[in-house]
């Protein structure tokens, strides 16, 4: 009877090893690992980031009204708080031309400056604004477009104080909405089971099924005005180049985890990284063909949710609860600037 027990006993253990060895990860590890972790003081969550003209001066946003500041490349940040209402707001978006910057939050929400975030004022909007601002686009002095939570999208030429609808009608709610260098806009439904897209000159979103089963996560632009998707199951689709409309065959960079993939974000024209649940994070060098793994980041206890590629050479990764990685070119040469 005893040996019978050990005899299941070890097969159980087996079985233990085989679902183990299924769970690990055969995608190849980065040669060396050029994010760094930075402590950041908050553990709200974080949202977007922007530099001034100045590369050295930079902001942060998040949600609890989070604002920070900082003045060396952002190896360090510093908390603001701007005197708002008593409503508790959720920075989400904040974008720069130079000294002029703007910032978008919820509930009905958008702030401005003209001296690099020394002041900010808010600037009015209508009450007829269709949902509440969550996507601000500084393009050029005084000019400035906005997307809402419902795909309004809007742009000022005069510094905030009129806007004109660039779209007759909203799109309806929204998970996320991507704007492309050259001012076409991707959004993806609430539930993740359409995406939408409009570009300058269309009157109306034109609604798009997607095309597996899988539930769209994130969807964005490469620099070319190609589509990229991050759909459940850890998919990833890229539009064919020659033909919009299509898609080329799924990939699943990493077949044997069950991690999200969250967000995508193009460092040079081949070199793409995409961000996801549990401090996940992979690269391709070849345009989305082949994946590393880099897995020095997986002890941030964070999900990796949005990636910015300001320049080449200048990139940050944003988790939850505060968690932030900058991008070093150079680990074994470059350091952070020392203490004054």
């Amino acid at each position: 009877m005893h040996s019978i027990v050990r005899s299941w006993q070890r097969i159980f253990a087996l079985l233990i090893v085989v679902f183990m060895c299924i769970g690990c990860s055969k995608v190849p590890s980065v040669s060396y690992n050029p994010w760094k972790i930075i402590s950041v003081p908050t553990d709200s969550n974080l949202l977007d980031i922007s530099f001034t003209g100045n590369p050295e001066h930079g902001y942060l946003v998040g949600s609890n009204a989070t604002l920070l500041e900082t003045n060396d490349g952002g190896y360090t940040w510093k908390p603001l708080t701007l005197e708002l209402d008593e409503q508790k707001y959720r920075f989400d978006s904040v974008s720069f031309v130079g000294k002029e910057g703007w910032i978008a939050g919820e509930p009905g929400l958008l702030l401005h400056t003209t001296d690099e975030g020394s002041s900010w004022s808010r600037i009015p909007l209508s009450e007829k604004l269709p949902g509440s601002p969550i996507a601000i686009k500084a393009l050029a002095e005084n000019t400035a477009e906005i997307a809402t939570d419902v795909g309004a999208i809007y742009q000022t030429i005069d510094g905030g104080k009129n806007w004109k609808a660039k779209v007759e009608s909203a799109v309806g709610v929204v998970r996320n909405i991507e704007r492309s260098a050259d001012g076409k806009y991707v959004a993806v439904s609430a539930k993740g089971n359409f995406y939408s897209t409009w570009e300058p000159g269309q009157n109306a979103w034109v609604p798009h099924n997607r095309n597996s089963s899988r539930r769209v996560e994130n969807m964005g632009f490469a620099d070319g005005g190609q589509l990229w998707m991050l759909a459940r199951g850890g998919q990833i689709q890229f539009s064919d180049p020659t033909k919009p409309d299509e898609w080329q065959k799924p990939q699943y960079p990493e077949l044997s985890t069950s991690w999200g993939l969250l967000d995508l974000a193009y460092r040079t024209p081949n070199e793409v990284w995409i961000g996801g649940g549990s401090g996940n994070l992979l690269r391709s060098s070849d345009g989305g063909k082949t994946w590393e793994k880099d897995r020095e980041v997986e002890e941030v206890a964070a999900n990796l949710y949005k990636i910015i590629f300001l320049k080449p050479e200048q990139g940050f990764i944003i988790g939850d609860r505060g968690a932030l990685l900058k991008y070093i070119p150079n680990p074994e040469t470059t350091s952070p600037p020392e203490a004054a």
